[in-house]
Parts: structure tokens; C-alpha cells; sequence
């Protein structure tokens, strides 16, 4: 590759980040929530009640970083902590009823985000995933997802270089939190 293509694709890729951010950050603030928020909501409607470093897992963070957001979700009345049942250094955080009440505008919010962002691209969803998801891979992965959303399994296999989450293979350590 050239640098003048290298230079391009750079500065495209930090445009499109920079700009999906800003529509992001504007989406959630009509919702009343900051950046980074909407991952633990979306992560507790999804798993049900999860400990904070479940979170972590699934937000990609460190634990104070949620400890930080699951505070100010709490004092928003979204999400409410209680100490779990069977690890005292534990903290169980869920969803309340207002906090299940957003979830739909939340999800509404971020498709419509997704759907403006692709909105002139000539792709159709399915194919531009498997577009970018090397991409994504080649760097890292993303720490929220257990397996590439193109490729998800019925059986739970993780096909074509898809990585899981440590610490949420199997078993106990799947997620889930029993009360």
C-alpha cells in the first residue's frame, strides 16, 4: 500500500469513528444518558442481572470504569445493585422498571444510529458486516461480542477466527447470574 492510500484510509477511518461518535453522544442525550451508558443497559436487557465484572467483560472496560457508569445509572433510577447471594465481594447490578422502559428507545436509538451511518452505502447490512469484521478482528476483536455477529451459531461455535470472551466460555462462568 502507498502512503497517500495509507494517509486516506486513515484519515476516512478516524472521520467515520469521530463522526458516528458525535451522532452517538447526541442520540443517548436525548435519552438522557452519556456515551458508553448505553453498552451496560443493552448488556443487562440482554443477559439479565450481571456483577459488574461481568460488565466489564461485556463493556470491554475496566471495573472502576463501570463501577463509575453503574453509580450514575443508578442515581438516574435505571439500573438498581444489590450484593450477591453467594460471593460477598460481589455486587449484582439489574435493570429497574424505568431502566427496562428505556430499553426499547435505546435500541430504536442505536439502529436508527447504524442506519445513518450506512445509510448511503451500497451494501446491504449482512455483507457489510462480513466486510468489516476483519477489519475489527485484524485488530483486536470487540470485547463485548462472544462470537462474530455474521457467523453466530445455533450450536455456539465459534467459526472463522471469531474469539470468545475470557471468562465466558462455558459453564458457570457463562454470564448468567442465579439468585
Amino acid at each position: 500500500m502507498e502512503f497517500e492510500q495509507a494517509d486516506s484510509i486513515n484519515r476516512l477511518i478516524k472521520a467515520l469513528s469521530m463522526r458516528h461518535r458525535a451522532r452517538a453522544a447526541a442520540l443517548l442525550a436525548e435519552l438522557n444518558l452519556h456515551p458508553g451508558q448505553e453498552v451496560l443497559l443493552l448488556e443487562l436487557a440482554q443477559h439479565g442481572p450481571r456483577t459488574q465484572v461481568q460488565l466489564a467483560h461485556g463493556a470491554g472496560c475496566e471495573p472502576p470504569s463501570i463501577t463509575l457508569m453503574v453509580r450514575k445509572l443508578e442515581a438516574g433510577g435505571l439500573v438498581s445493585r444489590s450484593p450477591s447471594p453467594t460471593d460477598g465481594r460481589a455486587t449484582i447490578v439489574e435493570l429497574t422498571e424505568a431502566g427496562h422502559a428505556l430499553v426499547p428507545r435505546l435500541q430504536r436509538a442505536w439502529q436508527s444510529l447504524a442506519e445513518e451511518t450506512t445509510a448511503d452505502h451500497p451494501l446491504p447490512p449482512e455483507e457489510l458486516l462480513q466486510m468489516i469484521w476483519p477489519m475489527v478482528e485484524a485488530l483486536g476483536g470487540v470485547p463485548d461480542l462472544t462470537r462474530c455477529p455474521t457467523h453466530a451459531d445455533p450450536l455456539g461455535a465459534l467459526p472463522n477466527g471469531c474469539v470468545p470472551v475470557p471468562g465466558l466460555e462455558d459453564g458457570a462462568a457463562d454470564g448468567r447470574v442465579t439468585r
